[in-house]
């Protein structure tokens, strides 16, 4: 499957390189390169003028989503390690992005929530388009209710690592925080009638959700 979408340009094989040199204990938390190119594909789809992005890292997915906007769209990262956006910045400049992007670094729950009163301050709340949440499983839920808040109707949030290794199936072996923070934020999604899902078996999965 990975063979038959988008390849990665120089940007980002240079990106996923320079990933493994600065963080190589921890490779696994950049999104795969089909995932990169799913997303991209899908912020076209949507026609993103705003987006937004909950954990950032080294910036793979910023690129994607970014270089997918429409003409003046926006997209505002939000991350609290100062350490690896720095090599999304360098990565957002080569591939001639950085105009596009803006980074809030910070705890996330803060910033996401700053950014939501300031888009209801501003009266523009219910504008975001795409949304993309990649960071700490256990605030998964807290993130989605603030997210979508923000969202448009049909708009898409693109939500990652949903089926946990597999840990997320009923296993009694696996009882850590985490997996049951998945386990709880995908029965939330199932069960809200706000929206619509689907989780795609891509990579570590890829949970897309419809706000109606």
């Amino acid at each position: 499957m990975a063979q038959r979408c988008a390849q990665p340009d120089e940007v980002l094989e240079w990106l996923v390189d320079e990933t493994a040199r600065v963080a190589p204990d921890r490779t696994m938390m950049q999104i795969s390169t089909e995932q990169g190119a799913l997303l991209g594909l899908l912020v076209g789809l949507v026609k993103t003028g705003l987006a937004i992005e909950i954990g950032t890292f080294t910036g793979y997915s910023s690129v994607c989503i970014a270089r997918a906007l429409e003409p003046g769209g926006r997209l505002v990262c939000l991350d609290r390690d100062q350490t690896w956006t720095a090599v999304a910045r360098e990565a957002w400049q080569r591939a001639g992005i950085s105009d596009r992007i803006e980074l809030r670094l910070g705890d996330a729950a803060e910033t996401l929530g700053s950014l939501a009163e300031e888009l209801t301050r501003d009266d523009v709340g219910g504008c975001v388009d795409f949304a993309f949440i990649d960071a700490d499983k256990s605030g998964y839920l807290g993130y989605y209710e603030t997210v979508l808040t923000m969202m448009r109707p049909n708009g898409l949030i693109c939500v990652d690592n949903t089926l946990w290794y597999a840990r997320v199936l009923d296993d009694p072996a696996h009882d850590d925080i985490d997996t049951a923070a998945i386990r709880a934020f995908n029965d939330a999604v199932a069960s809200d009638a706000r929206v619509e899902s689907w989780i795609l078996p891509i990579a570590d999965g890829l949970t897309l959700i419809r706000v109606r």
